[in-house]
């Protein structure tokens, strides 16, 4: 790997490792700001043991945003205290690792796959539950800096057994 291949390698590791701190800390706005305007945010849902659904416009998804708003509205909700399930918060600790970087025919665009865990206390009934899956970030390289374009996450334990939300995720 030569100099700028580290380079990207480490600043887009950064902005993954940002998300998880921004998420946990609650820092929302500095957490919506690392997704781009046009960003795409899909949990797809388990069609069987092992297939997840290919489509978001044509089979079920956890959660699907096409664009940044749909980020922007969730935030809004629970600043808002209108999300009952929001309300408290749960604390959440986020974990992230064993990220591979990928180049994409596009020079301002790269794929980092990762798997990740979070670890979430919820204050109203004192329980804990772990939820743990695989990322895949396309980020886009503008304004000197690389910002979210698509997030995917992928859920290997679908069996919520409480509220789900993009904190938790």
């Amino acid at each position: 790997m030569n100099a700028v291949d580290l380079q990207t390698r480490l600043a887009a590791q950064e902005v993954l490792h940002q998300e998880a701190l921004f998420l946990d800390a609650q820092r929302w706005d500095d957490w919506l700001a690392l997704y781009t305007e046009d960003a795409r945010f899909w949990m797809p849902a388990w069609t069987d043991e092992h297939q997840l659904s290919a489509s978001p416009d044509r089979e079920l998804s956890l959660m699907y945003c096409t664009a940044r708003a749909g980020l922007d509205d969730r935030v809004w909700r629970v600043r808002s205290g209108l999300s009952a399930a929001s309300n408290p918060l749960p604390r959440t600790c986020h974990m992230v690792s064993n990220s591979v970087l990928t180049r994409t025919d596009d020079a301002a665009l790269v794929k980092i796959e990762s798997s990740w865990s979070c670890h979430v206390f919820r204050l109203k009934d004192r329980s804990q539950h772990t939820f743990f899956g695989r990322y895949e970030h396309l980020l886009r390289h503008a304004d000197s800096r690389w910002r979210i374009a698509a997030k995917t996450i992928v859920l290997m334990n679908d069996t919520v057994p409480t509220m789900l939300d993009f904190y938790c995720v």
